[in-house]
C-alpha cells in the first residue's frame, strides 16, 4: 500500500470557511472594492493566444525590483505568500531542524515547515500579544533553522519593532529569518532591504491585500541575493501565471488606487477601535487592515447577528490564546459605516437579551 511521509500523516489541516459567503466580506482581510479598474481593464484584454503561453516572470521582476528600489537579484515573484514560506522551508529546512513561531500566527508557517520534518516550536505570545523577543532568542539553538514572523501579525494585528527582528536575525546567523509583510500598505514600516546587513533575512509581500488581488495568487519574496538564487531552484519557473503577470503592471502604476483605499482602511481601523471603547468591548491595537475583539459570551450570538444583517466576520476562536474572539477586517468609508452600526444594532441586541434572561432568572 502507498503510503505518504510519516511527517504528512502528522500534519494540521488549514480549511478557511469558504462556503456560502455573501454580503460585506469582513472575514478573510480581503480588499473589499475590488482590484484597480485599470487591472478589470487589462483583463479585459488578454487573448487565446496570450493564455496559451508559458508565463515569463523575469521581465515582470525587474519591474518590481525597480517600483521596490531593490535589484532583481533580491527578489523572486511567487504563487501569493503561501509559495514564498513554502520555499523557504523547502530550502533550508531537513528533519530534525527547528522552526520558530510566535503564536497565534498565520497557520501555514506551522503547516509548510512541519511538511519538512522539521520541529516546530509554539512560543506563545506575551500579554497583550506582545511578541517576546528575549523568549525567541532564548530558544535559539544550533538545530534552529527558521523563525517566520507575520509582521503585522494575523490574527492579531501587532507589529513587532524592527530592531527586536534584527536581533534576532544577528542572534541566529544559521537560521532564516522570514518577515511577512502582507498587510505593509496598513502600517507603513517594512525591513526592505535589511538583508543586505543580515543574509539571512527574507521579507515578503502580497498584492493580494492592498492590491485586490486574492484570485490572481501573486507576491514577492526577497532577500540576499546569493540565497535568492539558491531558493529560485527549488521553484517552478511556472508558479505564477500568466493573468497574474500580466495585470501586475497596471496594478502598480495605479498607485493612488492603492493607497487612497489603504488610507480608507487605516482610518476606519481608528474609527472602529474608538468605537470599541465607547461600547467597552476589550480589542488589540492592530497596524493590519483588521482588529481582533474579545466577545466573551457574546461571541456566537455576535457572529450570528452580524450575519443576519449581511456581513461576515471571522471567528478566532480555534486560535491560541483567542478564546470567545473575532476577527473583522476593514474595508472603504461607506461600508466602514455600515459595520459601525450594525456593530453597535447587535451588541445592543445582545445586552438586552442578557439583560430580560437576568429578570427570568431572579
Amino acid at each position: 500500500m502507498l503510503k505518504a511521509r510519516d511527517a504528512v500523516y502528522k500534519l494540521k489541516t488549514y480549511h478557511p470557511p469558504l462556503g456560502n459567503r455573501t454580503g460585506l466580506r469582513l472575514d478573510f482581510n480581503e480588499n473589499t472594492v475590488g482590484c484597480s479598474p485599470r487591472v478589470l481593464e487589462k483583463l479585459r484584454s488578454l487573448d487565446g493566444e496570450q493564455l496559451a503561453r508559458y508565463p515569463e516572470r523575469e521581465p515582470l521582476e525587474s519591474l518590481v525590483a525597480t517600483y521596490l528600489k531593490i535589484d532583481a537579484h533580491e527578489l523572486l515573484l511567487t504563487n501569493g505568500t503561501d509559495e514564498a514560506i513554502h520555499l523557504v522551508c523547502e530550502t533550508y529546512l531537513e528533519p530534525g531542524h527547528e522552526v520558530l513561531i510566535v503564536v497565534p500566527t498565520f497557520a501555514m508557517y506551522e503547516i509548510y515547515a512541519a511538511a519538512t520534518g522539521a520541529n516546530v516550536i509554539s512560543i506563545p505570545a506575551g500579554e497583550g500579544f506582545r511578541f517576546p523577543t528575549e523568549e525567541v532568542i532564548r530558544r535559539l539553538n544550533s538545530r534552529t533553522r527558521l523563525i517566520a514572523v507575520a509582521n503585522p501579525n494575523n490574527p492579531t494585528g501587532a507589529l513587532v519593532p524592527q530592531q527586536e527582528l534584527l536581533r534576532i536575525a544577528q542572534a541566529a546567523p544559521q537560521a532564516a529569518v522570514f518577515a511577512d509583510e502582507a498587510y505593509f500598505e496598513f502600517c507603513q514600516e517594512t525591513l526592505i532591504p535589511r538583508w543586505r546587513e543580515f543574509p539571512n533575512l527574507f521579507v515578503s509581500r502580497t498584492f493580494s491585500k492592498a492590491y485586490g488581488l486574492a484570485g490572481l495568487r501573486i507576491g514577492v519574496l526577497m532577500g540576499d541575493a546569493r540565497q535568492m538564487n539558491l531558493v529560485r531552484r527549488v521553484s517552478s519557473p511556472y508558479s505564477v501565471n500568466e493573468v497574474a503577470l500580466a495585470c501586475l503592471p497596471d496594478a502598480l502604476a495605479d498607485e493612488n488606487y492603492v493607497s487612497q483605499y489603504a488610507a480608507e482602511v487605516r482610518r476606519g481601523r481608528e474609527q472602529l477601535e474608538k468605537q470599541l471603547q465607547i461600547l467597552d468591548i476589550q480589542y488589540w491595537p492592530s497596524r493590519a487592515n483588521f482588529v481582533l475583539i474579545h466577545l466573551g459570551t457574546r461571541n456566537s450570538g455576535f457572529i450570528a447577528g452580524m450575519r443576519g444583517r449581511g456581513i461576515l466576520v471571522r471567528d478566532r476562536s480555534s486560535d491560541y490564546g483567542c478564546k470567545n474572539c473575532v476577527r473583522i477586517t476593514l474595508g472603504s468609508a461607506t461600508q466602514n459605516e455600515q459595520l459601525f452600526a450594525a456593530l453597535r444594532e447587535v451588541l445592543e441586541q445582545i445586552g438586552a437579551v442578557e439583560k430580560a434572561a437576568e429578570k427570568v432568572t431572579r
